[in-house]
C-alpha cells in the first residue's frame, strides 16, 4: 500500500530538545563529561578589556576548535558551517537552536591576540593532562618519547636562499623566526645555518628527512606515559635531532615540576642514545635509558673495534688483544695536560714498541704507526645502557615505544593533521597542542566509562 505524501507542514509552537537527538554513545557526550572549562574565564579575564562591547564567550571558541580537532576537520570556515548544522557539535558547544553560530574570523583575532598572550592551549593541555592523571590513567613509570616531522603551510619549491633573503615585507611569521635565531628548539640548535628559506615562513626547516622529498617542516615531539598512552607533554621544534633531543630532556623537567611525575624508564629510539643524553639520565635524573647507544666505533675494515679491547676501571686503561696497555698518557709534564679533549672524549694510546713488532699489527691498526681508543668522559653511562638491552624490560620497552608512533599515525590519518595550517613557530605550537589536547581526551572517552 502506497503511503501518504510526506508534506512539510509549519506548527505554532515546538518542543525540541537538543539533548535528547544526540546518542548516549555519541563520542562528543563522552568528551564532554571529562572536559571542565569553568576555570578558562577566569583564568582569561585579565586579557580582556573592562570597556567596550561584549566579547564571544572564549569557551564556545574553545570547544569549537575541540570539535575541529577531535572529529578531524581541518578548516575553521567549516568548523563554523558543521556546528551550524550538527546538532551533536551544537550539543557540545553549548548553542541552542536558534544561537549565532561565531564567524571564522573571531578564531583567528583570538588566537593571536589574548589566547597567545595567555598561553591559553598550554593552560588547556595540563587542565585535561591533570585529569587524565586524577582518573588514573598515569602511571608514571615509563615515559616514551618520539618526534614526528609535519609539513609547514610552505611551499617548498617556493624558497630563496638565505644568503640572499631579504622580508619583502615584515609578517607575524617573520617577527617570530627573528624571535626565535637564539632559541635552542630553533635557530640556535646547530650551527649549521639553513641553506634556503621559505619567504612565508622562514622559521621552517628545509629538510629531507621524508626521504621522499625535500619540504618545509616543524617537529612535534610527545612525552607519553605507556601505560595508557597519554601525552603528558608536547613540545615544538625546528626539525633538527639536537633540538628534538633538548626537547625531550625539558619535557622529562617540566612534567617532574608540574605534576610530580618522575619515571624509572625512559623509553627513545637512538637519536636520544647519545652520551650526552645518557650520562644526564643515569647520572642527573636516576632514570633508566631504555634507549640504544648511539655508537660508531665499530670499525667495517675487519680491524678490531673497541669492544675486542679491555677497559680496566682501576688502572685507567685499556689492555688490547695482545695484552698491551693503552693508556691516556705516558709522560710526566712539568705543566698538567688535562685527559679530556674539548669533545669531551680521553684518548688511550698504545706504545709506538708495543705495537711495532706486535703479530697483530696487521688486524688492529695496519695504516698508522700506533693504535689509539677514544673514550668518552660518558661511557660509564653508555654501558649501563648497554647493559640494560640485554635485559627482558628492554625489549619490553622496544615494542611500548611504538604506541608514542601510533600517536602521530592517528594525529596525521585521522585527525587530518599531516599538514599545516598556521604559520610560524606560534602557529605550530597552537596546533600540536590542540592535537595532543585533543588525543588525550579521546583516550578517556575510550578507556573511562561514562554515566548513563
Amino acid at each position: 500500500m502506497l503511503g501518504p505524501r510526506q508534506v512539510a507542514q509549519a506548527a505554532l509552537f515546538y518542543e525540541f530538545s537538543i539533548e535528547s537527538h544526540v546518542p548516549s554513545d555519541h563520542l562528543l557526550r563522552k568528551v564532554d563529561h571529562f572536559l571542565d572549562l569553568s576555570e578558562v574565564r577566569s583564568f582569561l579575564a585579565p586579557y580582556y578589556s573592562s570597556q567596550g562591547r561584549p566579547s564571544i564567550d572564549p569557551e564556545l571558541m574553545i570547544r569549537m576548535l575541540l570539535v575541529g580537532y577531535i572529529m578531524g576537520i581541518r578548516s575553521e570556515r567549516r568548523i563554523c558551517e558543521e556546528v551550524q548544522l550538527n546538532l551533536a557539535y551544537r550539543w557540545f558547544c553549548r548553542l541552542d537552536l536558534d544561537d549565532p553560530v561565531p564567524d571564522h574570523s573571531t578564531f583567528s583575532k583570538n588566537r593571536h591576540g589574548r589566547f597567545r598572550d595567555s598561553d591559553l592551549f598550554r593552560h588547556l593541555f595540563e587542565l585535561v593532562l591533570a585529569r587524565c592523571i586524577a582518573e588514573g590513567l598515569v602511571g608514571g613509570e615509563a615515559l616514551g618519547v618520539d618526534a614526528s616531522i609535519v609539513q609547514a603551510d610552505a611551499k617548498r619549491l617556493n624558497k630563496v636562499e638565505a644568503s640572499d633573503w631579504t622580508p619583502e615585507r615584515i609578517t607575524r611569521a617573520t617577527e617570530e623566526y627573528f624571535e626565535t635565531l637564539d632559541d635552542a628548539a630553533f635557530g640556535a640548535a646547530t650551527p649549521v645555518k639553513p641553506k634556503v628559506l621559505s619567504p612565508v615562513d622562514p622559521a621552517a626547516r628545509f629538510t629531507g628527512a621524508k626521504k621522499a622529498y625535500s619540504i618545509f617542516a616543524y617537529s612535534t615531539n610527545y612525552l607519553v606515559d605507556l601505560d595508557n598512552v597519554v601525552i603528558v607533554d608536547v613540545e615544538t621544534t625546528a626539525p633538527i635531532r639536537q633540538a628534538e633531543v633538548n626537547a625531550a630532556l625539558d619535557m622529562v623537567d617540566r612534567v617532574e615540576e608540574k605534576f610530580g611525575i618522575y619515571p624509572e624508564r625512559f623509553v627513545g629510539d637512538g637519536a636520544y642514545g647519545n652520551a650526552e643524553t645518557l650520562a644526564w639520565l643515569v647520572h642527573e635524573k636516576g632514570i633508566e635509558p631504555h634507549v640504544p647507544v648511539l655508537d660508531r666505533s665499530q670499525r667495517l675494515d675487519q680491524t678490531f673495534s673497541r669492544p675486542d679491547f679491555i677497559f680496566d676501571y682501576e688502572n685507567d686503561r685499556y689492555i688490547c688483544p695482545d695484552g698491551k696497555d693503552l693508556l691516556p698518557s705516558r709522560r710526566q709534564f712539568q705543566t698538567i695536560r688535562p685527559k679530556v679533549q674539548g669533545d669531551e672524549n680521553i684518548r688511550y694510546r698504545a706504545a709506538k714498541a708495543d705495537c711495532q713488532h706486535c703479530a697483530l699489527k696487521f688486524r688492529c691498526c695496519p695504516n698508522t704507526a700506533t693504535r689509539h681508543i677514544t673514550r668518552s668522559i660518558h661511557e660509564g653511562a653508555r654501558d649501563f645502557a648497554r647493559d640494560l638491552a640485554d635485559t627482558d624490560a628492554f625489549i619490553a620497552s622496544r615494542h611500548a615505544r611504538r604506541k608514542v608512533e601510533m600517536l602521530f599515525a592517528h594525529m596525521k590519518k585521522i585527525m587530518g593533521l599531516n599538514r599545516l595550517r598556521l604559520r610560524g613557530p606560534n602557529g605550530a605550537k597552537d596546533e600540536f597542542t590542540l592535537a595532543a589536547t585533543a588525543q588525550n581526551l579521546r583516550k578517556m572517552a575510550k578507556l573511562l566509562p561514562t554515566p548513563e
